[in-house]
């Protein structure tokens, strides 16, 4: 009965860092006025029929905090990209010199900034509501074990322990909201 409790908080745990992943790569697409390779992220580019991520057929890099320069393996790619980018539609404009495209990321409005602060603030709340359903399934899992035979006393330590969890979490991603709303404020 023990490694059964064990196994629900651990499968607690899991899932409340799951969410805590997630909401990292949801922040790191929320543009914070910085030219970042990994706001193009989900660009994919057909190469000879498949579908592949831009980072496999390019060499992307910032040179400066205002561009995203693309430099592809072959210069034939080169309009297969541009077209990939406009595709995407992340609301960037690629141009190109014939060997590098570059996207110049305009700076932000302060409209434009609140909308990002909102949108984080909600990619935090969705990451809080994962962490608590994880908490909700496994105080679930633990009820059914105590019918089960599990002692009152362990389930009761292991409800403790998933709340717990769910503090510590709940704390993790209100920093990292922080940390992105400040990121995004920053002029």
């Amino acid at each position: 009965m023990q490694e059964e409790a064990q196994f629900v908080l651990d499968e607690c745990k899991e899932r409340m860092e799951l969410a805590i992943s997630h909401l990292e790569k949801e922040l790191v697409h929320i543009r914070a006025g910085k030219a970042n390779p990994a706001m193009i992220d989900s660009v994919h580019v057909d190469y000879y029929g498949s579908l592949v991520p831009l980072s496999q057929v390019s060499n992307i890099s910032s040179p400066d905090p205002r561009t995203i320069a693309i430099q592809p393996w072959e210069k034939k790619m080169i309009p297969v990209i541009e077209k990939a980018i406009m595709a995407a539609n992340l609301g960037f404009n690629p141009d190109n010199n014939g060997e590098v495209i570059r996207i110049n990321i305009p700076p932000l409005t302060e409209e434009r900034r609140k909308g990002l602060v909102k949108q984080s603030l909600k990619e935090g709340e969705n990451a809080k509501i994962s962490v608590r359903a994880a908490r909700k399934s496994a105080n679930e899992d633990l009820k059914k074990l105590l019918k089960d035979g599990l002692p009152e006393d362990m389930e009761k330590d292991a409800e403790k322990e998933v709340q717990e969890y769910t503090d510590d979490f709940v704390k993790k991603i209100d920093t990292l909201v922080s940390a992105k709303e400040k990121d995004i404020m920053t002029i």
